[in-house]
Formats: structure tokens, sequence, C-alpha cells
């Protein structure tokens, strides 16, 4: 599994595109926060609408590896036009690309992984997925903030684009003829067809499941780009680059144990309680950002970043494949959840950027932690002893 696990080391730093940099690169040219907002709601909402049919097409096909491919090439030419036109209507365009690129890329990992390893072999390979991932981003992270000291926000756009090109690269290893189709999209040796996807939609388990993500990304998506840009408006940031990059390296090093703390509890004791603890950690980390104000509460807030994320990539797949199990539909599945997911977490900086333009970013901080208990105690109720929608 060496060449999937260095794929996701790769591609990781690629599917997220700018990410919290984007946001400060145009704050840097000008731009007002609430139009850093709008751009990423919009783009958001464009990868929202992608993901589900995307997410179909990687149960269907057969050339899982090209969406891969494809998605990478699209970043890079939209990377490239951001940096050198950063105006509104070109900006919003490449975000738009990127977000449908990168609404691509995790179903066709996903159906790799399932393809490769099994149903039995998922869960344990998903942790695995998700901690070269993370090492991927801190990797990345490290190396953005040590050269956008020297060299400005200009040396993300270039590693970018170096990152995409070894993850094109790495790809070429996964061989064809060792993916197994029927497997990668859920099904077992004795199925022919796959349930209707009429089906998923009436999935109560899964609805419940997707409410959540719902809330959970609304309230935690807007987080870490906030806390970057609250910094740098305070002045107390420093150098802007090296402070983002500083708060996706803490993060992403606290993700990597928790993925593979994640994958061996899932054999375990399930998912359930790997989703609690996730849901837990986010209006702690909320409450933190939006009551101290000193820039070393980013170590504190983004390690929460870190338990809750890393928990959280190992929780909703391996939630969404165990409900799905035997569908033929897992990966469409998916892609139901991140599209949900997607409208949180493209409505999140908006949301977060009119309360911080109006009732600054403390209040801002404090409205998404209440957002977030409201997604936990949304899941404790529907799965309760008493409750018809358990997950069991």
């Amino acid at each position: 599994m060496i060449p999937l696990n260095l794929l996701n080391f790769f591609i990781s730093d690629v599917r997220d595109g700018l990410g919290p940099f984007l946001a400060v690169f145009l704050q840097q040219n000008h731009w007002e926060v609430d139009q850093i907002g709008w751009v990423m709601t919009i783009s958001g909402l464009t990868g929202m609408i992608i993901t589900a049919p995307i997410s179909t097409l990687a149960d269907i096909i057969h050339t899982k590896r090209a969406i891969i491919i494809i998605s990478a090439l699209i970043i890079i030419l939209a990377c490239c036009l951001n940096y050198y036109y950063p105006f509104f209507y070109v900006t919003l365009s490449t975000q738009i690309l990127t977000a449908i690129a990168g609404a691509a890329i995790p179903p066709a990992i996903n159906a790799i992984t399932l393809g490769l390893v099994g149903q039995k072999g998922f869960d344990h390979q998903l942790g695995r997925n998700e901690s070269y991932n993370h090492g991927g981003n801190a990797c990345s992270a490290m190396m953005t903030g040590i050269f956008s000291y020297y060299f400005g926000l200009k040396a993300v756009f270039a590693l970018m684009v170096i990152w995409t090109i070894l993850s094109i690269i790495t790809i070429q290893f996964i061989r064809p003829e060792k993916i197994d189709y029927k497997a990668a999209r859920g099904l077992n040796e004795t199925q022919k067809d796959p349930r209707p996807i009429s089906d998923l939609l009436k999935n109560t388990h899964l609805l419940v499941l997707a409410i959540t993500v719902t809330l959970f990304h609304l309230a935690n998506a807007a987080m870490l780009p906030l806390l970057s840009q609250a910094m740098v408006a305070r002045g107390t940031a420093g150098n802007a680059g090296t402070y983002t990059a500083l708060t996706i390296i803490i993060a992403q090093m606290t993700m990597i144990p928790m993925a593979l703390l994640a994958s061996q509890m899932a054999q375990t004791k399930g998912y359930k309680s790997i989703f609690i603890f996730a849901l837990i950690a986010l209006p702690i980390r909320g409450l933190l950002a939006g009551m101290i104000q000193h820039p070393f509460i980013l170590i504190p807030v983004q390690m929460l970043d870190g338990i809750g994320a890393g928990l959280m990539g190992v929780a909703v797949p391996g939630l969404t494949a165990k409900i799905l199990s035997g569908s033929g539909r897992i990966n469409s599945g998916i892609g139901i959840i991140m599209t949900v997911q997607g409208i949180g977490a493209s409505l999140s900086p908006s949301i977060a950027g009119i309360i911080a333009k109006h009732y600054h970013y403390n209040m801002a901080f404090l409205a998404l932690s209440l957002i977030a208990v409201i997604g936990l105690c949304f899941w404790l109720v529907a799965n309760n002893s008493n409750s018809p929608y358990k997950i069991s």
C-alpha cells in the first residue's frame, strides 16, 4: 500500500486548494473580509453541487485514477491564474474550478482504497489514509511557512504546483489491475447489481449523519481562516504567511496520531464514540479562540482542530461505509455526505465574515461555537437508546 499512502501524502495539500492562505493573500491585496467570505461561499456551493454526481461517477467508472489526474491538472491551472490575476471574478472562477476538482478527489481515493483492500481492510487503511493525508498537510505547511518567511506568499502557490505534480507521478504506481472494481463500490462477490440510488435518500441513518456533519462543518470551516485574519487584523501575527502556516502545522501534527487512534478504536469500539469526541472538541475550540486574543492561543485552538478533524476524517467515511455496506453505493453515499458537508462549509465563511465585520471577530467565534453545540446535541438525541434513528 506504499503508493496509496504516498498518494494520500501528496494529494492532501492539493485537494483543499490554497485554503486559509488564500484568505491572507486576498487580504494583503486589499480585499474586504466579507468579499473573501463570499468567494469562499460561492465556490463552496459549486463544489457542493458537483460532489454527488462525481461521487456516483466514482462508483460507476473503472478509470478512477483518471479522476485524480484530471483534477490535479485543473488545480495547477487555477492556482497559476489566481496568483497572477487576484481580481474578484478571476479569483471566483479559479476557486470554482478548485472546488470542482477538490470534490472529485476524495470519492476517487475512497473507491481506490476499497478496491485495493476491500471492506474488511477498510477500517485499518482508512486510518492510514488520514494519517498520511495529515502528514502531507503538515509537511507542506512547514515548507510553506519557511519559504513564505523568505519569499512571501508567492511560495504557497509554487509549492502547490510542485505538490500537485508529485501527486500525478505517484498515482502512476497504483496499478489499475490491482483494483477490485466490485469491492470499490461496496458490492460483495454474491451481489450483481447495486441498489437504486433513491434508496440512499430514504435511509434515516444516513440522514442523521448528514445533518450532524452539516452542522459540524458550518461551525468548523471558518474557524481556521478567521483565526489567521483576526491575528493579522490585530497586528499580532508577525509574518502573516508564517503564522498561517503554524496554524496548519499544529493542527495537522495533531491529526496524525488522532487518525491512527481512530482507526484502532473503530476496530474495537466502533465509530460512534470517535464521532462524539470529534463533536465535543469543536465548541471548546471556538470558545478559546473567541475569548483569548493572545497569538499563542493558536496552539491549544489548533490542537483541538487536530483532534476534531482527525477523528472526524476517519469516523464519517467509516460510518457511511457501515451504513451502506452491501448497497453498491458507498461512494455515492459518501458523496451525499460531502455535499451536505459542503453546504455547511461554504456558508460558514460568509456567516462568520458578516458577524466579524459588524460585531467583531470574538462574536464570530462564539456564534460558531453555538452552532457546534447544536450539532452535538442533535447527534446525542438522535442516537439515544430510545431513538428509532439510532445507528447500531
